[in-house]
């Protein structure tokens, strides 16, 4: 009985990008869950998927918060 877990930022995966729509994720538990009944022969029924938005302020990347890597990374302006 699989479990994947998707974490993602709540804002998305920039800052100022819309969060998850409801689409998105539905087409994420389809997506994971027809993998792992490709690859593994898992039904589908039996395939837990947990999606988890995390503040971006609960976020860090290269030993810093990610609001502080992307101004240090992202050209001002960009996505």
């Amino acid at each position: 009985m699989p479990i994947v877990t998707i974490q993602v930022t709540r804002q998305g995966t920039v800052p100022g990008a819309d969060r998850t729509t409801d689409a998105q994720k539905a087409a994420l538990y389809k997506g994971v869950s027809d993998l792992l009944h490709q690859v593994m022969g898992k039904h589908p029924d039996d395939t837990f998927v947990v999606f988890q938005e995390v503040e971006l302020e609960d976020w860090g990347r290269g030993g810093v918060p990610v609001r502080e890597w992307f101004a240090r990374t992202r050209p001002a302006g960009a996505g």
